[in-house]
Formats: C-alpha cells, structure tokens, sequence
C-alpha cells in the first residue's frame, strides 16, 4: 500500500515538474502542495508512507521554480516600496506568475498522470494554490484540505515581525550559513520547541540543499502570492468538500487567516490545531493526518 516511486518528471503547463508517489497504483490520487520556497520533500516521507497506508495514491511535487522543477525568469527581488505601496495603497507588485498559474501546473501533472480528479490538499502557499484550483477547475478537486494557508484578505493580522523577517532576508551564501539558517527559520516558524523535528533539522537542511536552491525562484513565488490577490469573494464558489487546518501559534499566517478561509467557503469544516505554528510538527502527525485522511475518505463517501 504504500509503495514508493523514485523521483520521475512530468510536462505540465508547458514546463517539468518532479513528482513522487507513495501508494498502490489503483488506490485513490492525493495530492499534496508544498509552500513558498519549500521542496516537495518536505512533505515528510513518513507523513506520505502514513497517508498512503490509509488508502491513497500520494503524490507530492516541486511547484515550479523550486526544486528539481523547472526553474523560470524574471522578476527583481521584492523592495520595501513595493511592500508599503501593497499594504497602504494596495497596489499590488509585478509578478511573472500569478498563483492561478501554478493551479495550472498541478493541473497539467494531472494529466500526464492521467488522473481525472483528486483530493488535493495544499501547506501554506500550497493551501493557496490548493484554493485557486477548487476555483477554477472543480470537476478535478475531489476534496479540498487548506492547510495554515489563507485566502489573500489585506484585512487579516500581519505575520510577527520575526517572521516577516525571515521572508525577506537575503539569502544565505554559503553551505554552512544555509544549514544554520534552516534551523533557525524553523524555529521560529514552529513556534514552540518539538525536538522531534529539530533533531531531523540538519538532515533535512542538507537532503534539501542536496537537491538545489533558487532564491531567485522564491522571490518569484512570493510576488506570485502577494500579486493574486484576494480570494474573499470568489472562494464563495468552491463547491468541494473543504477542510481547513490551522495552528493557533502561527506566528507567518496568523489563526484569523484560517478562521477567514473557513468562513469563506460554504460548509468548510475547520480544524484549531493547539500549540501548533507555521509547520507539520512529528507529534502532530496522527492528528494531522487523520483529518486529512477522515475528511478526504468522507468526501469519497458523498
């Protein structure tokens, strides 16, 4: 049941993207969509062995410009005039994508998988992106789950100002400044200690640098969020079943951003997970992964 796939590329959207799956061939296809700046692995192999031992297809990919995912061009590190002229005259800045494109993407993998329809389940960015495509092609969304995401509302609390700075710090130049940088994020995105996770941090910072960083492509995705939008009004059209699972500890996408998110969607069910940050902690696994597997096996059911 919960077979794994070695790393393979798929055309989608006119670019490559690199997937992975866990599960049985024949089993029901999940996708899951990592964050700003965030490779696929880090939707944790266990987490998908767990998901897919429940009787998914797991699928997890590197979003575009992330990755071994095709990496693209344009677009200038973000300016601190861009940002006031967002936040106080609501001009939102250039970007070569917008978030609807990269639902387009996971639509594509779709297709060269030759999958109708999936749960999709999305972190963060993905949580966005998870939206755009309930949105826009619901006949492909089986069941929507945003995790610690929001819906773009300017009205909803800002991040703390250590994790805005985390955004916006350049980037590390050196291997060794990467590693140090990695535990620091994560430590101030989880908010609490797990040290579960942060004995897996080292590891996890190299596997990942292992496979390629492209600041410039994170740049890129954050004018993509910052450029689409609010998503207020049109979410009233999802018409999947939709979970939202948010941390009240968040300290990047604050708790109200998923109170809105569930009240935005008709029937959304929410879930307030306690003590929980910006991050997928070990200890909140069975929890985490219960909902998403309850909720995605409860939508099959209707």
């Amino acid at each position: 049941m919960n077979a794994h796939q070695p790393p393979q590329m798929a055309k989608a959207n006119g670019i490559e993207l690199c997937y992975e799956i866990f599960g049985a061939p024949d089993a029901e296809p999940l996708v899951l969509i990592m964050g700003l700046g965030a490779q696929m692995i880090h939707w944790d192999d266990e987490f998908c062995r767990d998901l897919a031992g429940r009787g998914f297809r797991v699928i997890r990919f590197d979003n575009r410009d992330i990755g071994k995912s095709t990496r693209m061009s344009g677009g200038k590190p973000l300016r601190p005039m861009e940002l006031l002229k967002l936040r106080i005259f609501k001009i939102a800045p250039e970007a070569p994508y917008k978030l609807w494109d990269m639902a387009n993407d996971v639509v594509g993998l779709l297709d060269a998988l030759g999958i109708k329809a999936a749960h999709i389940v999305g972190a963060s960015m993905g949580g966005m992106i998870a939206q755009e495509m309930a949105m826009q092609h619901p006949d492909r969304v089986l069941s929507l789950t945003s995790i610690m995401s929001t819906t773009g509302n300017p009205r909803l609390p800002q991040p703390t100002r250590e994790a805005s700075a985390i955004l916006l710090a350049p980037p590390p130049t050196t291997k060794e400044e990467y590693l140090t940088r990695f535990g620091q994020t994560w430590k101030v995105l989880r908010g609490a200690s797990f040290p579960l996770d942060e004995a897996k941090d080292l590891e996890r910072a190299e596997r990942t640098y292992a496979r390629g960083l492209n600041p410039a492509g994170v740049g890129r995705q954050l004018r993509a969020i910052l450029a689409s939008g609010s998503r207020n009004e049109r979410l009233r059209s999802v018409k999947a079943p939709t979970l939202v699972i948010h941390g009240t500890i968040d300290p990047l996408v604050k708790m109200e951003a998923g109170k809105d998110t569930a009240a935005s969607i008709s029937g959304a069910k929410l879930l307030l997970i306690e003590g929980m940050g910006h991050a997928l902690p070990i200890p909140m696994w069975p929890t985490i992964i219960g909902a998403i597997a309850e909720h995605a096996q409860g939508a099959r059911a209707k």
